[in-house]
């Protein structure tokens, strides 16, 4: 076995079983505190796009907190 396929071994193991992968929230709260782009031109419609996506993904978190909650008790 050479030392690339060594590495991809072991880079996909830590991949599997690292809980970051599973729990990592950084894509969503990246989602929710961007920066405005001021060389990018924004019109109503996606706004709205943004803002319903937004409400969405917080009824989702919402609503698998719940279920957490009530498996848990």
């Amino acid at each position: 076995m050479d030392r690339s396929e060594n590495n991809n071994r072991i880079e996909r193991k830590e991949k599997k079983g690292d809980l970051k992968h599973y729990f990592g929230f950084r894509e969503v709260f990246g989602y929710f505190f961007r920066k405005k782009d001021p060389n990018k031109k924004s019109n109503f419609n996606l706004r709205m796009m943004h803002g319903i996506n937004k409400i969405s993904i917080i009824m989702f978190l919402v609503a698998l907190i719940v279920i957490i909650v009530r498996r848990i008790m």
